[in-house]
């Protein structure tokens, strides 16, 4: 697959395309078990708080200790359910407010979105975490301008959109904005399985090789094309 100038919205994944995989694995998850109990044991009962507990099954919400072995469990496991990623996302949003944690992007990212706006491309994201964590993450990064949110016009996750390895999930992301042709989509992920999904949707698609992320089979690279750094991209 070759870019070309007909590509006018760039849809990102984030974890192992615009920051390393490591971020989310060894910072961000191991920070929400650590801020965890404390929160469960000064907002337990809290209105604020309710709209996070209330979401996760009834049968783990009988106690403090019952509710956060279960969401213990879901971490350790990476399972992917709405109601965990939003309860990390509130977990999260502390810590980047406080100066705990902040997003580090590969160094091309940044550079990249604002040189894609400049051009008059449409940027949005995709990623498995809530949407919320997605602004989170976007709004304290290690750019020179760390509040890159106003770059991006859409934000998509697992509960807006399906599953990343659904090609349904791609056409129903395409289908919010009519305005761009299922082929002027160019979606980036290091995740080949995402990939063949946004191309068997109709989108275009490259998988994105980073430092840190699992080695790609062989025939990988003879059926898709493969990038290591967004600078590959400079013909669109």
């Amino acid at each position: 697959m070759a870019a070309s100038t007909s590509v006018k919205v760039l849809l990102l994944d984030i974890e192992g395309t615009v920051c390393p995989i490591s971020f989310v694995k060894d910072v961000l998850f191991p920070y929400a078990l650590e801020a965890l109990p404390d929160v469960l044991e000064s907002e337990w009962d809290s209105p604020e708080f309710a709209k996070y507990k209330d979401a996760f099954p009834s049968e783990h919400r009988s106690s403090r200790d019952a509710f956060e072995a279960h969401f213990r469990g879901l971490v350790e496991k990476d399972v992917k359910v709405s109601y965990l990623k939003s309860l990390q996302g509130y977990l999260w949003e502390e810590g980047y407010a406080k100066g705990d944690l902040k997003a580090p992007l590969f160094p091309d990212v940044a550079a990249k979105m604002a040189e894609w706006r400049q051009k008059g491309l449409s940027i949005m994201i995709y990623s498995s975490g809530s949407v919320a964590a997605q602004k989170l993450l976007f709004k304290h990064t290690n750019a020179p301008t760390s509040d890159l949110t106003a770059q991006i016009a859409d934000w998509f996750d697992t509960v807006n959109a399906g599953l990343k390895t659904d090609a349904s999930s791609y056409k129903a992301i395409a289908s919010k904005h009519p305005e761009f042709a299922p082929h002027e989509w160019l979606f980036l992920s290091d995740n080949v399985r995402e990939v063949d999904a946004a191309i068997e949707a109709g989108m275009r698609s490259v998988v994105v090789q980073r430092p840190g992320n699992a080695p790609l089979s062989p025939d990988v690279p003879k059926r898709l094309r493969v990038i290591e750094t967004f600078e590959s991209l400079d013909d669109i």
